[in-house]
């Protein structure tokens, strides 16, 4: 088997496990515990705490002491065992730490996986900038397919879906065992700070107003990123609450029609380079945020019916929302940092959106819905959408006043050379 087909299932098994729970586990919470959304938005904070700390210090690990691909397949066996543990809570203070345990497993599984492919790409002499992209664009077909899987056999609002991801994740730290060697690198490193490794020395990039105001925004922007993968599938299954829309295709297949977010976020990754060498970093960002007005705004106005059209459309330009402000993001640290601190970079940029982000939309928007817009247990979703809505509004408004940053067209050349 060739080195990019073992990549591939190890990207697209990676990805499926996220997908099997990430999007249908509002509808276990909601429909089968029938449990608060301020607890759930707690939920959903874990895989900002855990993305806070944990890439980095399996980070340091994989540096220091053990293989990469070894390290990666234990954390995938332990995050099986704590999958097969979860459909026994009937607490939702307990499902937290287990939840929790979980994200601590997974979240530093995205980064090494990168790791492990880039090594193994290295070793074969192959060009990872143009390698890598075709295998990475597996991990989104899995996730995918994850979603279909789930919602074909019916286990959308069902415990299924963690045994699901249970089975795969077991499969995969054992499949982990059998990719190409990844030896630590740094074990005889000397002099590297500990403030070095954990990749704190990215924080001096704050000293300059245009970093500053680029990572605060990412932060602000990273709180909008999980509300439609928390909430989304839930907002269209109630919909069956209606008489009218009962029996609708979009109802009963939810999280197909969720699934279009991805498939678009794959197509509009190929036109990014267009647009940054086109617009810059400023601009590309802003329509990100004009998308995520739109994404949360049709969501607030449609129907699984003569409104469905806007569900559609809403989940298409999920693809720019997200890629706009993630892919190009990365990028823009990628040609703008100093080559010595661009991976701790890269960390303080994800730690800004998956951590801090993610942690705070996730508590905020579980408090704001259970106080503002749920009424004897009915959420009044065109108002929660509308919120979301007009808190990407203030950003798109807000960013262009504040971001300078001039743009030349070998700003990004660079990246690619």
């Amino acid at each position: 088997m060739g080195i990019k087909l073992r990549l591939t299932i190890m990207n697209f098994m990676q990805y499926f496990i996220w997908g099997a729970w990430l999007i249908s586990i509002g509808r276990y919470w909601f429909e089968h515990m029938h449990w608060s959304a301020t607890q759930f938005g707690a939920i959903f904070s874990t895989m900002g705490i855990a993305s806070v700390f944990m890439p980095a210090l399996m980070g340091i690990i994989v540096d220091r002491l053990v293989p990469a691909q070894k390290m990666y397949g234990v954390l995938h066996i332990l995050a099986a065992l704590v999958l097969l543990y979860i459909p026994q809570i009937d607490n939702p203070g307990l499902f937290f730490w287990i939840m929790l345990l979980n994200m601590v497993f997974y979240m530093p599984t995205i980064s090494l996986s990168i790791t492990v492919a880039y090594n193994a790409l290295k070793n074969e002499n192959m060009d990872v900038v143009k390698e890598y992209p075709p295998i990475r664009i597996w991990g989104t077909i899995g996730f995918i397919a994850a979603l279909w899987v789930v919602n074909l056999t019916h286990n959308g609002a069902s415990a299924n879906q963690f045994y699901i991801a249970a089975v795969v994740s077991f499969l995969l730290g054992v499949y982990a065992f059998s990719l190409p060697n990844c030896p630590p690198l740094g074990k005889n490193e000397k002099g590297k700070s500990f403030v070095d490794a954990l990749g704190l020395n990215a924080f001096r990039l704050f000293k300059s107003k245009r970093f500053a105001v680029f990572f605060i925004f990412s932060m602000l922007l990273g709180a909008a990123l999980q509300l439609t993968n928390a909430y989304g599938d839930t907002y269209i299954s109630d919909f069956a609450k209606v008489a009218a829309y009962k029996n609708s295709f979009a109802v009963r297949y939810s999280e197909i029609i969720m699934s279009i977010s991805q498939i678009s976020e794959t197509l509009f990754i190929l036109a990014i380079p267009f647009f940054l060498k086109k617009f810059g970093i400023k601009y590309v960002m802003i329509m990100s945020m004009v998308a995520w007005v739109l994404r949360f705004g049709l969501f607030g106005f449609g129907n699984p019916e003569d409104g469905l059209w806007m569900i559609i459309l809403s989940c298409i330009i999920y693809g720019m929302a997200f890629d706009f402000f993630n892919i190009s993001g990365s990028l823009f640290i990628e040609t703008q940092t100093d080559a010595k601190i661009r991976g701790s970079a890269q960390g303080l940029f994800m730690m800004m959106v998956n951590g801090f982000g993610a942690l705070v939309g996730s508590f905020v928007s579980g408090v704001l819905i259970d106080k503002y817009f749920t009424v004897a247990g009915v959420k009044d979703w065109k108002g929660i959408w509308i919120m979301f809505a007009l808190y990407a509004l203030v950003l798109t408004i807000v960013f262009p006043l504040i971001f300078k940053n001039k743009h030349t067209r070998n700003s990004i050349e660079s990246f690619h050379h």
